[in-house]
């Protein structure tokens, strides 16, 4: 259900007083509002009276949108219409910011509130002192009852109003209040998820949680009973979440971190990932809105030192064990989670690293039992909670989730085990590591530690099934979820990069975000000025905005796997290159050497790039365009029969030319 400060029907509105309406909305805000804030409520009061007199329906003030940790200025239903309404009282011109955040308001409501989905919605930006503009009324192609942000003035916002109504005349009238008694079922990014959960909100307010998602509150559930327990009974717990691509383990292992972070009561978290760019992007994003949050209390902080609060709880993993390397004490958490845990480094891979970087020539452990040796320092009690993703390995070394069971086994078999019944699935390569832990110590199954729907899109929850299916040459079987998904999720395919580029800035609305995604081995895309050598920063290109060259915006600069791991944009250009091949018999899969592309040999280097593939394409919410180049005939690198035989196969399960 959403709030809101005040709300009344449009005839009430119209006769009470200015100063009765301010004192209502003052009351209902929990923060002490400003003078100019309360300025601001007169202004608009006094140009909504004006333009919506003769009109009858419903009005709210601050109608709250909880994903987006913002209210609405004026939400005002006139028979089958919902209007929007975003003032900047005062300002002379329409910013195009000011554009998007009224137009991210209206998708909001469109995607995520129930109530919204059939019913037309109009965004209107009111400049109170620009000058007259024609009031256009139109649609983009998405054929969901969404129109173009609306400009006006004050005096004109009537108006805009009057050629809404006259623009669409509806079969219903909305009820105002199933409307604001309304589901809302949102399904925030990660970054949105996490400034949430900093602001101390709770999982089930800012995530959708119908039945097939309750299992997300199941989930974080168990985890804290496993820590209760753990606590009052000073026994040491080890935990496996698993969950389908974006299921939404990460938001889980955020939710740990934030709600346990009482160091008085021995009862704080970190959150550990090795996926440095996801770490940054998290530290960055969360340290700009604790500065900006401040700023608005009147309260000066500069961005170093927020940052630094925030890294107590949200670390790279690397530098977690670097610090008790050398620090040999317990360490100041008791409850770790490991996220993405199957990356953590096999033996040889950490005894290599800790040689040659470290200079430990003596150092014998692999990563995971590095870790838990940590933790178990600790002579009470400690809780580990690996988050487990199947098929996401995708580096040298990542030894997948079987060498934490082996390291407990070994050397931890004092420790409780809880795991999901779905880490024996074939995806997780874990069945033999399990049956062999399970001799040895007392496993537990609990169903609760598995997410089985995914969270990242909205409009597909099927798009991994359909991707699985995909790499794995399920060919029927791909096809068949393709025609499940495809009304709701479009994929298209194309050879030509502009027509990809121009889909998905068509597609994109306000300030949902679209970038370019290829392979790390996707190195003969240099033609179409694509260059996975080049340097990039993902906190500029995942964060910054559509005048920062650096941002995904730009379609400029691209990321790969490695970069976009654990994260999502809303549109996506997957660009595919000549290392993975379609054949009769499967995949071929290849790297660039010299002048050449050269046979991957080795079958975990052939995984490991069918997986950066599986990471690529599942990370758009709500669609993605595939561009396969054509090749060229005169490149050796970049012959035609490269890249045709991939671009048949993707059709014929059914993807769309653009």
């Amino acid at each position: 259900m959403l709030n809101y400060y005040y709300r009344s029907d449009l005839l009430s509105f119209e006769k009470n007083s200015n100063d009765d309406i301010i004192g209502k909305i003052t009351n209902s805000n929990q923060f002490s509002s400003t003078m100019e804030q309360n300025k601001s409520w007169a202004d608009q009061i006094v140009i909504l009276k004006k333009a919506l007199k003769g009109h009858r329906g419903e009005i709210f003030f601050e109608f709250s949108v909880p994903r987006m940790g913002k209210r609405i200025d004026a939400l005002v239903i006139i028979k089958g219409v919902v209007f929007v309404i975003e003032f900047k009282v005062g300002e002379h011109k329409f910013f195009r910011s000011d554009m998007d955040q009224v137009w991210d308001y209206a998708l909001d409501l469109k995607n995520f509130h129930e109530p919204s989905h059939q019913v037309l919605i109009a965004p209107i930006l009111v400049s109170s002192e620009a000058q007259p503009v024609p009031i256009e009324i139109t649609t983009k192609a998405h054929d969901d009852q969404l129109l173009y942000p609306i400009l006006t003035n004050k005096n004109n916002l009537g108006l805009a109003i009057q050629l809404t109504l006259d623009f669409y005349i509806p079969l219903v009238e909305i009820d105002p209040e199933n409307y604001a008694k309304g589901r809302y079922a949102p399904t925030p990014t990660i970054i949105e998820a996490a400034l949430a959960l900093y602001k101390s909100h709770q999982v089930d307010e800012i995530t959708r949680m119908d039945a097939d998602a309750t299992n997300l509150t199941h989930t974080t559930s168990a985890l804290h009973a496993a820590i209760k327990k753990a606590g009052n009974e000073h026994k040491k717990i080890i935990c496996f979440v698993t969950g389908v691509p974006g299921a939404g383990k990460t938001l889980v292992g955020l939710k740990v971190a934030t709600t346990h972070q009482e160091q008085e009561k021995k009862s704080a978290s970190v959150y550990l990932s090795g996926n440095g760019p996801l770490v940054a992007i998290l530290q960055e994003a969360l340290a700009r809105d604790k500065v900006k949050t401040e700023a608005l209390k009147g309260q000066k902080i500069i961005k170093s030192h927020a940052k630094s609060e925030i890294k107590a709880f949200i670390q790279n993993i690397h530098h977690y064990r670097d610090a008790y390397l050398i620090d040999k004490r317990a360490p100041y958490d008791h409850v770790a989670i490991f996220d993405e845990a199957q990356r953590a480094w096999n033996k040889e891979q950490t005894v290599n690293f800790m040689k040659r970087k470290k200079g430990q020539p003596d150092f014998q452990f692999s990563e995971p039992e590095f870790l838990i040796s940590c933790l178990d320092r600790h002579e009470d009690w400690a809780v580990v909670i690996c988050l487990v993703g199947g098929g996401q390995e995708i580096n040298t070394g990542e030894a997948g989730i079987s060498e934490w069971l082996q390291a407990i086994k070994h050397l931890f078999p004092h420790w409780l085990v809880y795991i999901s019944p779905n880490l024996t699935d074939s995806e997780y390569a874990a069945t033999e590591a399990i049956e062999k832990l399970s001799k040895e110590v007392k496993v537990h199954f609990d169903s609760a530690l598995h997410l089985a729907v995914s969270m990242r899109s909205f409009r597909a929850e099927k798009l991994s099934f359909f991707v699985k299916q995909l790499l794995d040459r399920e060919h029927e079987k791909a096809s068949a979820t393709y025609k499940a998904i495809e009304a709701n999720y479009p994929i298209k395919l194309t050879r030509d990069l502009q027509k990809a580029k121009t889909w998905l800035k068509e597609k994109a609305r306000g300030n949902e975000r679209y970038g370019m995604v290829v392979s790390s081995q996707a190195y003969r895309l240099k033609p179409y000025a694509i260059d996975v050598k080049s340097p990039v920063d993902p906190i500029y290109w995942f964060l910054d905005g559509k005048e920062d060259v650096r941002s995904s915006y730009f379609l400029e600069d691209v990321v790969t796997e490695f970069h976009v791991q654990g994260l999502e944009l809303d549109w996506v250009c997957v660009a595919w290159d000549g290392d993975l091949r379609s054949n009769s018999k499967g995949w071929s899969t290849y790297s660039f050497r010299g002048n050449k592309w050269q046979n991957i040999n080795k079958a975990e280097r052939q995984q490991y790039l069918i997986n950066a593939y599986r990471v690529l394409l599942t990370r758009a919410r709500q669609g993605m365009v595939i561009f396969v180049p054509t090749g060229d005939t005169e490149d050796h690198t970049r012959l035609p029969a490269f890249y045709d035989e991939t671009y048949r196969y993707l059709l014929s399960t059914g993807i769309q030319v653009l």
